[in-house]
């Protein structure tokens, strides 16, 4: 069986997609448009990942306050939060920050990713 991790970043411009494995190895990257057909569309989409993946997924929704109602509610329907089902369960999560770096001494993303093995 595989855990795969899933990432969902709806805005007023598009919805993002990431999934990726257990190791964090990108599987599958997608950029949407902001507002699906139906408001089952994204939850079909990631029960059909589920499927693929021979068991229940988590998704990870990372939107933020300023996100339009009318994005809101084509991706969830007319509730507030997403409804969970028997392959999907939804986890909701403020916006990521980006992370503050120093500038200069040349380039260390090598060992920010040695850094990130490590903790």
């Amino acid at each position: 069986m595989y855990r795969w991790k899933t990432a969902v970043e709806p805005t007023a411009r598009n919805t993002k997609l990431l999934v990726a494995d257990s190791e964090g190895n990108e599987l599958l990257k997608a950029v949407l448009p902001s507002t699906p057909q139906h408001p089952r569309a994204l939850l079909t989409l990631l029960e059909g990942l589920a499927l693929w993946a021979g068991e229940p997924l988590t998704a990870v929704i990372s939107a933020g306050p300023t996100l339009p109602r009318r994005v809101d509610e084509a991706l969830f329907g007319a509730g507030i939060l997403p409804m969970d089902s028997a392959l999907v369960r939804f986890e909701m999560v403020g916006p990521v920050r980006r992370r503050r770096t120093l500038s200069g001494m040349g380039d260390f993303r090598r060992l920010r990713l040695v850094q990130r093995r490590c903790v």
